[in-house]
């Protein structure tokens, strides 16, 4: 029996993605596979609380086991910003301008240690379980590199010499954030169904 789960995006490279990862026992569906075309609301003030938000809104409107992340990027400098407004720290979502900014108040400071958290909320009949990925790194004075998107010019792995927007989409799939998050899922599911 194929077990169906709703991953709570319409971002058809993320679906993708969980779909070669899970193999044929589990179907995953967009939202618009079941019909859900609204912008799922993002009002915490934490991952966590968004990962969750989204994913109990679908499974209460739609009744199919979901699950939904959320992301940012934390910098220890900065008391953790802009984590759960990084998507619109500089008032847009013009990841130039949010870079600009990161970069402004981190200027004549040592401590540039930072990293993504991802967070994926499972929620299904008698489950609710988070599942959390986290890469760590520094944040650079200076952009490098065109690959990737959001702050990953900006963002240098521990380990690497090369920031996030420098290496392939390959090779950033084995280490991100995004991507421990998914493999933790995938084990619980594949484990438990």
């Amino acid at each position: 029996m194929i077990v169906e789960y709703c991953f709570a995006t319409n971002n058809q490279h993320k679906i993708q993605e969980v779909k070669e990862l899970v193999g044929s026992s589990i179907s995953i569906l967009s939202l618009q596979d079941i019909g859900c075309h609204e912008e799922l609301k993002e009002e915490q003030p934490t991952i966590e609380g968004n990962s969750l938000q989204k994913a109990r809104y679908v499974f209460s409107q739609y009744h199919i086991p979901c699950f939904a992340d959320d992301s940012g990027l934390e910098v220890v400098a900065l008391n953790g910003e802009p984590g759960v407004h990084s998507a619109y720290y500089s008032g847009s979502r013009d990841f130039n301008s949010n870079i600009a900014l990161v970069l402004k108040k981190l200027q004549g400071r040592s401590n540039r240690k930072a990293h993504f958290k991802t967070v994926i909320t499972l929620v299904a009949p008698a489950i609710q379980k988070q599942f959390e990925g986290i890469l760590k790194g520094q944040i650079l004075v200076e952009k490098r590199g065109e690959q990737g998107f959001g702050y990953d010019p900006i963002f240098l792995p521990d380990g690497y010499q090369k920031t996030l927007a420098e290496i392939s989409l390959t090779e950033k799939n084995k280490i991100s954030h995004r991507a421990q998050a998914v493999d933790k899922l995938i084990m619980f599911l594949k484990s438990n169904f």
